[in-house]
């Protein structure tokens, strides 16, 4: 069985629609709470999708291609 989590640790995903209330009154509205939250969500999407540890293919791959669509509509611009 999983661990009991405090309604305070929840992510808000995990909240059910009845805690709602309770869960965001326990939320910190102070202006360092809050930059402290964006601050949390900009690191989080910058290392899912900025700041990656492997890189692939895909996007050179991406760029390659989309190399070749702009060349393309450069060269036959009558098309």
């Amino acid at each position: 069985l999983p661990a009991a989590v405090l309604l305070k640790d929840m992510k808000l995903m995990d909240v059910k629609l009845g805690q709602l209330g309770t869960w965001l009154a326990m939320r910190d509205f102070t202006p360092g709470g809050i930059l402290g939250a964006i601050r949390r969500g900009h690191e989080r999407y910058y290392n899912k999708y900025i700041n990656v540890r492997k890189g692939g293919l895909g996007g050179i791959s991406m760029l390659l291609a989309g190399y070749v669509i702009l060349s393309y509509m450069w060269s036959y611009s009558h098309v």
